[in-house]
């Protein structure tokens, strides 16, 4: 019970960091879909560009994340050397990336449909290199185990690019109207959507000047020997990796191809819009494995007899907080749904289904860790690769048809997929005894109250009346949750009123 506090602390400052610093870059997303028009399609056009930049970033990294932790855990091995080795080998291959894309920069923009705004492109995969090296240091964080720089730095850039984001538009464009001749100086309408893009080289560039600390201080060596084996770990990871990032990214970057031309953006705009809503679950996985990556491999270290148990029990917990964040979302959708503009509305019927991927995600992450802990890595790139191809196959055969709704459902395909295969794969190689039987009773009773505020809560009611409604119902949760695993008398302070 000791190692699950300590992982719901560091959780609960990594998910602070996580959490708070996505709710205000939502900021971002409102002040998107007000100020780029939806028949624009602007909006589509930041969706698909990030789309492409987080799989960059996979590949930049190519694994070494998790090989890092994994080797600087490793009995008779000099942490210190691992991290030199992965900072110079990530280093000098985003060096190498952004030297190919500048010198290959026409063909590139032209294959991705933006010849006209070939400076985007530039911006955006300078940054996604920028990002590639730092999460090497950041990883380094979370190894010491040092939550607050790491949440610090993160949010830094969260308040750093929404402020630039505010100024650029919202304050510069209004100022621009009355006063162009002095406000034309810093600021051109022109350049829109290029805007977003290049405050965020910016705010990415100006982080990496806080990680001084983490960059002096030992002696810097590339262990020739060392990175073959690091290699011979991460590059499966890489296959994960990309497959996995596919997942979230494969219908953004195909969306473009189905549908050619300004209608096929302005449909991803409002799907990208409309996702946002559902990154919530997003969130909560990313926090819980900033947590959990480092806190795994630990204890594969200290080789903890009751460590199977304990992961059992941290599967169980984080489905149950994911359940909870999905009623959360879905009751009061009625409220959240104003982070997005009215025009972009349409596509609300997905973040449900997405949500529900993203579930699949998280406990596929959770699965994944016993061919991490037995160096079998290649079974995730079986997983994640057959996910994969169902994911991009329903993307390409019912996009045509069926438009954004076939992208939502493509994700619950894939993440599924490769969800039932690593648990039972990994039943058989790495057997840990999950509560199933609890597990599904939450599934279910998540299920119906669901249902319950879908067909039982009329639509045409006031909305105070349905979320007063939807309140009652998501109690209903919570009073099984405290029934069955957090009785009230275990809350610290308030619990010695409670029986």
């Amino acid at each position: 019970m000791a190692n699950l506090k300590s992982l719901a602390k560091d959780t609960a400052i990594y998910g602070l960091s996580s959490i708070v610093g996505r709710f205000l870059n939502y900021l971002l997303v409102p002040l998107y879909t007000a100020k780029i028009a939806v028949e624009s399609g602007g909006y589509g056009v930041i969706t698909n560009i990030y789309a492409y930049t987080a799989l960059l970033l996979v590949i930049l990294t190519y694994g070494m994340e998790t090989t890092f932790f994994r080797f600087a855990n490793k009995e008779g091995v000099d942490p210190m050397r691992v991290y030199s080795t992965t900072l110079i080998s990530v280093g000098a291959t985003s060096l190498m990336f952004v030297a190919c894309v500048l010198a290959f920069l026409d063909p590139i923009a032209d294959f991705m449909g933006y010849s006209a705004h070939r400076h985007y492109v530039a911006i955006m995969f300078i940054c996604v290199a920028i990002d590639a090296f730092q999460c090497i240091p950041f990883a380094f964080l979370r190894y010491q185990k040092r939550p607050i720089k790491f949440a610090s730095l993160k949010l830094l850039f969260v308040i750093m690019n929404i402020l630039l984001n505010l100024l650029y538009f919202a304050w510069l464009p209004e100022l621009y109207k009355t006063h162009p001749d002095i406000v034309g100086h810093i600021y051109n309408p022109a350049v829109s959507v290029g805007y977003a893009f290049a405050i965020n080289l910016l705010c990415t560039a100006s982080i990496t000047v806080w990680f001084w600390p983490e960059l002096i201080g030992f002696k810097w060596v590339f262990d020739a020997q060392l990175f073959k084996k690091m290699l011979s770990y991460s590059w499966p990871i890489l296959v994960l990796g990309i497959a996995g990032i596919l997942n979230q990214t494969a219908d953004k970057l195909i969306y473009p191809i189905a549908c050619p031309g300004s209608q096929g953006k302005v449909e991803l705009g409002i799907y990208g819009a409309a996702v946002k809503i559902a990154m919530i679950m997003a969130m909560i996985t990313q926090a819980f494995r900033y947590a959990y990556e480092p806190f795994v491999f630990g204890k594969s270290k200290e080789k903890d007899k009751d460590s199977r148990d304990t992961y059992a029990k941290a599967m169980k917990y984080f489905l149950i907080f994911t359940l909870l964040a999905f009623l959360c979302v879905m009751l009061y959708l009625d409220v959240i749904k104003h982070i997005i503009d009215e025009g972009y509305w349409e596509g609300l019927k997905v973040v449900p289904i997405v949500m529900v991927a993203e579930i699949m995600m998280g406990i596929y992450f959770n699965l994944s860790f016993w061919y991490k802990l037995i160096d079998k890595t290649i079974w995730g790139a079986y997983f994640s690769g057959i996910g994969c191809i169902v994911l991009i196959a329903i993307n390409i055969i019912f996009i045509p048809k069926y438009g954004y709704m076939a992208c939502a459902w493509a994700g619950v395909a894939g993440y599924g997929t490769s969800m039932a295969l690593s648990y039972f794969v990994g039943q058989k190689k790495y057997p840990i005894n999950y509560p199933l039987k609890d597990i599904f009773c939450y599934v279910a009773l998540t299920a119906a109250i669901y249902a319950a505020s879908v067909y039982a809560v009329p639509s045409n009611w006031h909305i105070a009346a349905r979320l007063a409604c939807n309140t009652l119902l998501l109690m209903v949760f919570i009073a099984y949750l405290a029934k069955k695993d957090f009785p009230l008398k275990a809350l610290p302070v308030i619990g010695k009123f409670f029986k």
